[in-house]
């Protein structure tokens, strides 16, 4: 058991290449597969968190139908398809956390400290973190794993998430160094 986590968030057909489809987005696959396959490597939990909608959700009202359940557009991207022994939880709000069962998956395997990676920094991303501070976990957001629409947006969103929030803003060379530090 770890006391790290690393959730993967909505890297989604439809944010990738369909509906909603986000170049920054797609750039950041590279680095999510490496972040995902040294967790795995070393024992550290992976739970992906991916939209699955239905029609009456409140982001239809805001995005139009994206990632709606049960069609392939909800479904993770081949490069990073989730594994056996990783979790999938279906979220229809930003948050993660909200009505998922992800704090107590979180809380059952031990976790302290989630790292979030994927996308949108500024919308997902953010209102993931909140919950999870609100919660007690201690938060790490990988600067370069992460991602939207225009850099301007996912900066001010790591901007805000470190100062409201507490979080750590690390690339993922740093990130690997605390793993090799702390021995994981």
């Amino acid at each position: 058991m770890s006391e790290y986590a690393v959730l993967v968030i909505d890297m989604l057909y439809d944010f990738i290449y369909g509906k909603i489809k986000c170049q920054p987005c797609a750039e950041i696959i590279g680095k999510v597969r490496e972040v995902v396959q040294v967790a795995r490597s070393t024992g550290i939990s992976v739970v992906y968190v991916n939209d699955s909608h239905y029609p009456t959700d409140p982001e239809i009202k805001v995005w139009g139908e994206h990632a709606m359940k049960g069609e392939e557009a909800s479904k993770v991207v081949d490069e990073l398809k989730p594994l056996d022994r990783d979790y999938v939880l279906e979220k229809r709000t930003y948050s993660a956390f909200f009505e998922t069962g992800l704090d107590l998956l979180l809380r059952g395997l031990g976790v302290k400290t989630i790292v979030v990676t994927g996308i949108h920094t500024h919308i997902c991303v953010k209102h993931t973190v909140a919950d999870a501070f609100f919660r007690g976990y201690s938060i790490i957001v990988l600067r370069d794993a992460t991602a939207t629409f225009n850099p301007r947006d996912h900066e001010e969103a790591l901007n805000y998430m470190k100062t409201m929030y507490g979080a750590k803003i690390m690339t993922l060379d740093e990130l690997f160094r605390l793993w090799t530090l702390k021995q994981i």
